[in-house]
């Protein structure tokens, strides 16, 4: 159903208005013959028919569209009285805004919220009402905390609605440590497993470590044992250079005292005897 066109200030255009109920098109549809429906009425009418209401040309469900954005901009710009005037409510707003308002009008008849109560009041009442409700809940003036819902409840008896209210906190604090319990129990479980899992990763990288550790230890005692063997050998090295050159000098020496006794007197006497014996001595020189 649309909405009622009395409630419209001003002139309605007669597009605007749903061709089954010829109301003021609600949640509007349209059809391929470009007739519009409120989506209530379309869809009621084709349960029994499968034609257009106005010109008979067959149509379904399937092929409804939305109405033309033109139409709809012209359907919101319409100014209608709010539903609740005849409780006092004087606004007037556009179509487009209407439900908004509607919903917090506070001329709108609401329920009251106590339970049992059947009574419907303005919403702007409501707080007074429920001040007075027979049905509204209340303490109990004996200070036990009992909430009285109805006269009969005036006559409960504090003691026993004291205990079954302890009995009732007894329970509930019961279940929150079991529950509590449970919940911790379940940590320290999640917890352990964690740490079992973690210590084993640990273990596993500590291995590690130890082999790696020992490999650059015999790595090292391999290096070092090398650089000893490479010492020894360029002392030694160092040793037959000196060696070498007081056999040298000595050479020299022996050849300046050939030259000048042979410029004197020939002889037989043959310089490099040193030399020979010198390459004769089997000696191992380390290139480096």
């Amino acid at each position: 159903m649309g909405y009622d066109i009395e409630r419209f200030v001003g002139y309605v255009n007669e597009g605007l208005l749903c061709s089954i109920c010829r109301d003021v098109l609600e949640d509007p549809l349209q059809a391929p013959c470009e007739h519009a429906f409120c989506t209530a009425c379309i869809h009621g009418w084709l349960v029994h028919h499968s034609n257009c209401p106005e010109d008979r040309q067959a149509i379904d469900v399937s092929v409804l569209r939305p109405l033309y954005r033109y139409m709809k901009n012209d359907l919101n710009r319409l100014q209608l009285h709010c539903k609740n005037r005849e409780y006092g409510c004087e606004m007037v707003c556009s179509l487009e805004s209407i439900d908004r308002h509607e919903r917090e009008c506070e001329y709108s008849q609401i329920p009251c919220s106590n339970a049992g109560c059947t009574i419907q009041v303005e919403r702007r009442n409501l707080d007074v009402h429920l001040a007075v409700c027979e049905y509204r809940s209340r303490e109990c003036p004996n200070g036990c905390g009992y909430t009285i819902l109805s006269a009969e409840d005036t006559q409960h008896n504090c003691v026993a609605e004291l205990r079954t209210e302890l009995e009732l906190l007894r329970s509930e604090m019961i279940c929150r440590v079991e529950e509590a319990k449970h919940e911790m129990e379940s940590r320290l479980d999640s917890q352990r497993r964690h740490m079992v899992q973690k210590e084993s990763i640990l273990q596993n990288e500590i291995e590690e470590l130890k082999s790696q550790m020992s490999r650059m230890m015999s790595d090292v005692r391999s290096l070092m044992a090398a650089e000893r063997q490479h010492r020894q050998e360029l002392e030694q090295a160092e040793l037959e250079k000196r060696e070498l050159m007081e056999l040298l000098r000595g050479l020299q020496k022996d050849c300046r005292l050939s030259t000048t006794e042979g410029s004197r007197k020939p002889t037989t006497f043959r310089p490099l005897t040193r030399l020979e014996s010198a390459k004769r001595k089997p000696r191992e020189v380390t290139v480096i």
